[in-house]
């Protein structure tokens, strides 16, 4: 296949792939390049190798975010971007933000190799820690960059060894002088990333079409009892255990009521005093809430909230639900939405347009510059796993949409 009239390579897109895996390579398959690692300087070295082969101009900024720029007829028109990452989780896989990144080094190589020259430039990113494996948050080079994180904050952050971040980034030698801020003045920003759930495969199409994020409600919850001996009688007890266990359970319960895009987690809990013969008399979990109608979202976190005072009525306990972050629906730009779905067609490839349930780059980019994603399958949807894998035809097809839509978005120049 070809991206439009650019030689784009599956071939060569998935041998890059590849190269890029055996950097901090594990023995499952998987890839362990965590952010700001050593290994994560080599694999921006690569990067860099192969953007400035392509006479592209590389710029670092002082988070660490990478821009591979080739220029168009007119520098003075807002880039168009394409980007993802290279960080992974401790046991991740080849492709997560991976093949996002390099399918963008593949239309660059295109349009370097066919002479195609556009009427905007066109460049590449690669966001510092987007994982949040070792730095928490994660999304922490794009959330500087649009002005959603503080970068003397970030910079500052801490991993669980105490390395701090920003020593971490010079230490490594990524540290650039470039403002962040800057790349809010982009024209537009694409996205392919693997899928991370199992739809597309399972009915057998190779692309997805993201046109927007679900709103996502986060919650602590603390549930107040009593600690009491293990051997004493069941009925007086005030047991917090009892209580969160059935909380939780409501949790699954109001996600599937609310229906369509209704998703919910528990994802974290701890238990005081943790012992194996003592009645718990505190426990506390977090709570994800997911939604693509702010209206239900705001539903689904109201039902948490009732059926936990309700509990502790019955059950003579104190529970306090807190809203601990929020993140709005955030929607993908319509118009380059249909550029990949008039890519896809052009293709004659089947599509679906779904909404990502996950946060990527992307969802920080799209509150500031027009956005879009392309999903990729992902066998089995697993991911943030060394088992995560994907077909090179799948890789194809995805490289093959975001080439054709770049190339119109960016503007093929007249004569070309």
């Amino acid at each position: 296949m070809s991206g439009g009239n650019l030689p784009v390579s599956g071939a060569r897109l998935w041998d890059s792939l590849m190269e890029m895996a055996r950097i901090g390579a594990t023995p499952k398959g998987g890839c362990n390049r965590q952010t700001l690692t050593d290994l994560d300087g080599e694999a921006r070295a690569l990067l860099r190798q192969w953007g400035e082969a392509l006479g592209c101009t590389v710029t670092v900024d002082r988070v660490g975010n990478m821009v591979l720029r080739r220029e168009g007829r007119d520098p003075s028109r807002p880039a168009v971007a394409i980007g993802s990452h290279l960080d992974t989780q401790p046991t991740g896989g080849r492709f997560d933000g991976v093949l996002g990144v390099l399918a963008g080094l593949e239309v660059l190589r295109a349009l370097h190799e066919s002479g195609t020259e556009t009427e905007a430039p066109v460049v590449l990113v690669n966001w510092t820690n987007e994982e949040g494996a070792r730095f928490a948050p994660p999304m922490m080079g794009s959330g500087v960059a649009m002005g959603l994180l503080d970068e003397a904050e970030v910079l500052a952050k801490a991993d669980p060894a105490g390395a701090v971040f920003g020593e971490e980034l010079r230490r490594i030698g990524w540290q650039g002088e470039a403002d962040p801020a800057a790349l809010q003045s982009l024209g537009a920003y694409f996205e392919l990333h693997i899928e991370q759930g199992p739809l597309l495969e399972t009915d057998g199409i190779p692309v997805g079409i993201v046109d927007k994020a679900l709103g996502q409600l986060w919650l602590d919850v603390t549930v107040t009892g009593e600690e009491a001996h293990a051997g004493s009688a069941m009925g007086p007890r005030r047991d917090a255990m009892v209580a969160a266990a059935m909380l939780v359970q409501v949790v699954e319960e109001i996600a599937l009521a609310a229906g369509g895009d209704g998703r919910a987690t528990v994802g974290r809990l701890t238990v005081a005093p943790d012992s194996r013969n003592v009645v718990p008399s505190r426990v506390w979990f977090s709570v994800d809430l997911r939604h693509g109608d702010p209206k239900a979202l705001a539903r689904m976190g109201e039902a948490l909230e009732a059926r936990a005072e309700s509990l502790a009525a019955e059950r003579d306990l104190d529970i306090v639900v807190e809203r601990f972050w929020e993140s709005p629906l955030i929607p993908f730009d319509h118009k380059l939405v249909e550029a990949l779905q008039q890519a896809a067609q052009g293709r004659g490839l089947p599509y679906r347009v779904m909404p990502t349930g996950i946060g990527h780059d992307a969802v920080y980019l799209a509150r500031r510059v027009p956005t879009a994603m392309i999903f990729c399958p992902c066998e089995g949807g697993i991911s943030h796993n060394e088992a995560e894998s994907i077909t090179p035809e799948w890789a194809e097809a995805g490289l093959v949409v975001l080439a054709d839509a770049v190339l119109a978005t960016a503007g093929r120049a007249r004569g070309e």
